[in-house]
């Protein structure tokens, strides 16, 4: 069977540079070399230099200034007369290079006597914007100020045979960045940052968990049977056991397993599965920290959140006042020091969309839902009173926390995984003791009191189980050796689950879940 060649084989840029890769093996130049030292990083040597003297260009040509040795991609180069400039740049910094016809060599070029192919021309004719390529020499400043290596050596180390995107159009169209991130991070320097900073971040929140007394763990990805939320999972199938299997869903069950079996402080960072739209706040495959914590309830869980992201503020912004963006592009303070403001989800909606659901009858409800137009006229003709509740938080209230706020009490509707209030008349009215935490109107956490009552959560899952039988695509399976765990004792539980890509576009202002994620799930090219 014979492949086609892809179409970039046939644009003339990538012809040109095949031609010139053949020209330099020819010459006994290998363009793809095993290791390459650098001694400084281009970063390094601008903050070095930034306000201090260097010395000028007749001093780095005597060697007289200091010897440095950086790689980088060239992304400018122009010949001026004996001398030429280019730029080079690595992890988004950028250093200007000048190549001198006398002085500068380049690594493996046997140079004749009588040969046209001196050094400099083998640098303007073989070497493309694009090339990766080793600098030796000594630095110095121009007239102009700017920091220079006077380059005594050149070594190619990888030879492109595609050209980087066009200089002035640069690389504007949105799926194309996203799809093709190489070529975003080469392009956009801010991009490279936002990434940097979502290591600083998941950095930072292992270290807190660490100083609290939790250990990380790693449960399994593909399992045979899913929960832990309501949503429709990813199958596939297990050849060697000839049965099917789910990626995850949730990271709960696993890790209150291990709550029963005595490791008293968990969590987990990991990459979770949910069969769902995509738009600016969801991607199928996203990244979610869960920790559980032994002896612990919500309101220990509210304290751990609030305290870890008024450390990631100040980590990342040097103070807990934060300038975030909205989506409407207007900017806010918004300010993580804790404690948060604490409401129940019932005092939210009658603070912030002025409706007592106390007074409301289920129609009543269901009409204050059908007149705000935007909502699923099937789900609230059949949603339980509880429901009703979280679906009119959801349209007059939630868009209003724009300070952290915590939600807590919510209606046992809710979830089948939390525990009933612990106070009588609050118990009475169906409310169990969770909080979602808001910033910006959008969620940023989930956490229970966990149940560990083995009767009511077999109930409520088969409740779940019921649905899934009656159509709900959402709903999950009965999870039979989860309940049998909870019989073999779960102690009294805190838990929590933060989804970390949504974190990150609040700490790094990003508009879109896209613009966190490495490689997002994207329909492919034609």
């Amino acid at each position: 069977m014979s492949f086609p060649l892809p179409e970039y084989h046939h644009h003339e840029e990538f012809q040109n540079r095949t031609t010139k890769l053949a020209q330099i093996r020819e010459l006994g130049i290998d363009p793809y070399p095993a290791k390459y030292q650098p001694t400084q990083s281009i970063r390094t040597l601008i903050d070095k230099y930034n306000n201090q003297p260097i010395g000028h260009s007749e001093d780095a040509e005597k060697g007289a200034t200091e010897s440095v040795c950086v790689t980088g991609r060239l992304v400018l180069f122009r010949a001026m007369g004996k001398n030429a400039f280019g730029h080079i740049q690595d992890q988004g910094e950028r250093i200007q290079i000048m190549f001198n016809r006398d002085n500068t060599t380049v690594a493996g070029l046997d140079v004749k006597e009588g040969s046209e192919l001196t050094p400099i021309k083998f640098i303007e004719k073989k070497i493309d914007l694009g090339d990766i390529i080793g600098i030796e020499g000594h630095l110095f400043r121009t007239q102009k100020g700017e920091i220079t290596v006077y380059a005594k050596k050149v070594t190619l180390l990888c030879k492109t045979l595609l050209p980087l995107p066009d200089k002035h159009s640069g690389l504007a169209d949105k799926g194309v960045r996203y799809r093709k991130r190489w070529l975003d991070l080469i392009t956009h320097h801010d991009v490279a940052q936002v990434f940097r900073n979502r290591s600083r971040i998941l950095h930072y929140t292992r270290a807190y968990f660490e100083n609290q007394g939790f250990i990380e763990v790693e449960t399994p990805v593909l399992q045979n049977n899913y929960g832990g939320a309501e949503a429709r999972p990813f199958t596939s199938k297990l050849n060697a056991l000839d049965q099917e299997m789910f990626l995850r869903i949730s990271i709960e069950i696993s890790l209150k397993k291990l709550i029963v079996g005595g490791m008293d402080r968990i969590f987990e960072i990991g990459k979770v599965f949910r069969n769902e739209g995509i738009d600016r706040t969801h991607n199928p495959e996203f990244t979610m920290l869960e920790a559980y914590a032994a002896d612990w309830d919500y309101n220990d869980m509210m304290v751990l959140t609030e305290n870890l992201l008024e450390g990631l503020a100040i980590e990342l912004h040097g103070a807990p006042q934060v300038a975030i963006k909205s989506k409407e592009d207007e900017e806010r303070i918004i300010d993580f020091k804790a404690p948060w403001k604490r409401l129940s989800m019932k005092e939210a909606i009658k603070t912030y969309g002025k409706i007592d659901v106390d007074s409301l009858n289920e129609e009543k409800m269901r009409q204050l839902l059908l007149d705000k137009g935007n909502v699923d006229r099937k789900k609230v003709a059949t949603a339980p009173r509880g429901i009703l509740i979280a679906m009119l938080f959801e349209e007059f209230a939630e868009a209003h926390l724009i300070q952290p706020h915590h939600i807590i009490d919510h209606p046992i509707e809710t979830t089948p995984l939390c525990k009933l209030h612990r106070d009588p008349k609050l118990r009475q009215e169906g409310l169990v003791e969770r909080f979602e935490s808001f910033v910006m109107g959008k969620e940023l956490c989930n956490s229970y009191t966990e149940l560990n009552d083995p009767e009511l959560q077999r109930k409520l899952l088969v409740e779940q189980a019921e649905k899934k039988l009656a159509g709900s695509e959402e709903a999950h399976p009965l999870d039979e050796e989860f309940v049998e765990a909870i019989c073999q004792g779960m102690p009294p539980t805190g838990g929590l689950g933060i989804g970390i890509d949504r974190l990150v576009m609040l700490l790094t202002n990003a508009a879109s879940i896209r613009d966190v994620l490495y490689f997002p799930i994207m329909k492919p090219e034609e």
